[in-house]
């Protein structure tokens, strides 16, 4: 499918490529962009790609992007920021991980309803909300059998 012809989405794309791949390895088809560059600025570098991610976000709603697609684009974006604000591996993820293209890409298949969500959309958000879950629910196993733990040493007396 063509690309949509709106000037704010071409302006976004102009964007995405500058920040995932307006760059390329020579000798390789390897391309980076200023992301990872930018991130290497302590505190500023790991602002630049959620604030474009949210422009993007904001643009998919506007256009009607079905809601698990949306899903899709933030956890894409999430994992972007999580990862990326490890020191020094965040910097070599974002070599990887391009986000932005990958949400503008989303964006294109699905406005104004061109394409549905497909089996897959649905997996990747639906594991991406046990992953969450699980990460969530990991400090209250613990304390659960810290306290165990303690309860049998006392019984134990």
């Amino acid at each position: 499918m063509p690309p949509i012809d709106d000037p704010g989405l071409a302006a976004l794309r102009r964007w995405a490529a500058l920040l995932d791949s307006a760059f390329r390895v020579p000798g390789t088809g390897a391309r980076f962009g200023l992301d990872p560059i930018v991130g290497l600025i302590p505190g500023l570098g790991d602002l630049v790609s959620p604030v474009f991610a949210i422009l993007i976000l904001f643009h998919a709603v506007r256009l009607r992007v079905p809601r698990v697609i949306v899903l899709r684009m933030i956890f894409n974006a999430v994992i972007d920021m999580i990862v990326g604000a490890i020191p020094v591996l965040g910097d070599a993820f974002d070599f990887v991980w391009k986000s932005n293209e990958m949400n503008l890409n989303l964006l294109d298949t699905h406005a104004y309803g061109r394409r549905t969500p497909t089996a897959g959309d649905w997996l990747f958000v639906s594991l991406c909300i046990l992953v969450l879950a699980g990460v969530a629910l990991l400090p209250l196993i613990l304390i659960f059998l810290v306290f165990a733990q303690i309860g049998s040493r006392i019984g134990a007396i």
